[in-house]
């Protein structure tokens, strides 16, 4: 586990997800570490080394977690929307 000023991984990871609002897989990718390992951290060690950072972190979890169907769907009409741009221009 990595130690940055003496503070705790988990505690790391949830001071980036609060400054940044980052999802699980964005703050895994920032740290070079698997999202099991960033969710674990977060979701289950944080709850009991540090239960006041914990619930700040939970509300911006719980928000991406709620947001995620609509991520999705964004990414999808941006998907096709760019293949019918691409087909439109070999057309022409």
């Amino acid at each position: 586990m990595f130690d940055v000023f003496g503070r705790d991984r988990a505690e790391v990871l949830a001071d980036y997800v609060i400054e940044t609002g980052a999802t699980v897989r964005a703050a895994a990718i920032h740290f070079g570490i698997s999202k099991s390992t960033v969710h674990k951290d977060l979701a289950y060690k944080l709850k009991h080394t540090n239960p006041t950072l914990y619930n700040n972190v939970k509300e911006i979890l719980d928000l991406n977690k709620a947001e995620r169907h609509l991520r999705g769907g964004e990414a999808t009409r941006r998907k096709y929307l760019l293949e019918r741009i691409k087909h439109c221009d070999k057309q022409k």
